[in-house]
């Protein structure tokens, strides 16, 4: 066994079977996917649409891609024939862009919204008002071929553990606000620093990079 498949497998095992893990894949070798895949792994996260498009079409296309970085208008229509889950959704303007390509791929496209869960102005993410406001949006509601199926959040990338603990805490709330609402299933949060904080918080989607893959060379 490897270091990739050891170090997967064991937080697959440290962790509730239901929740999921997105290994993110940005910037690392085919060949690391690869190992992942080989034990069943098949959701992987990029970043970078070009990055994303080669490696789909090197690998099997039973992967589920999931794209996790900021949102290129003019890019979409390479991803959307194939991509699995948008997690970085933020403006009405995606959304109406995502549908419009869906529908000539016949395909329904399931989105997240992204919340500044620290209202901090050098993140990226929209208020929780701002979400709801796209949530109650006429135009997005009339849409067949785009759903928005949860809210994704990053906590502080060097905040103290009370300070992420208080992030994933608020996020929860609109989470949840949003699940009895709209009827969402899925809070993606948490990262190689902090996920188990995530999982106490509610969490079904992890996004696993450097714990899984190790550092970057």
């Amino acid at each position: 066994m490897n270091d990739i498949e050891y170090r997967f497998l064991s937080i697959r095992k440290s962790i509730p079977k239901n929740i999921n893990i997105l290994a993110v894949s940005k910037k690392q070798e085919i060949s690391s996917i690869k190992k992942l895949y080989k034990i069943g792994h098949r959701d992987f996260g990029e970043s970078y649409v070009q990055e994303m498009i080669q490696k789909y079409q090197k690998l099997p296309k039973d992967i589920r891609w999931h794209m996790i970085g900021k949102i290129q208008s003019n890019k979409l229509k390479y991803i959307i024939p194939f991509i699995h889950l948008i997690h970085s959704v933020q403006k009405i303007e995606h959304i109406q862009i995502i549908n419009k390509i869906a529908l000539k791929h016949n395909r329904i496209i399931n989105c997240l919204l992204q919340i500044n869960i620290g209202n901090v102005t050098n993140k990226y993410g929209i208020t929780n008002k701002e979400a709801y406001d796209i949530l109650e949006d006429d135009n997005y509601r009339n849409m067949k071929n785009v759903k928005i199926i949860g809210i994704m959040g990053m906590g502080t990338l060097h905040g103290s553990i009370q300070q992420i603990r208080h992030e994933f805490d608020g996020l929860n709330k609109i989470y949840y606000e949003c699940k009895n609402k709209y009827r969402h299933n899925v809070l993606s949060m948490g990262m190689s620093k902090d996920y188990p904080i995530a999982i106490e918080y509610g969490s079904t989607i992890i996004r696993l990079g450097t714990v899984i893959f190790g550092n970057r060379k």
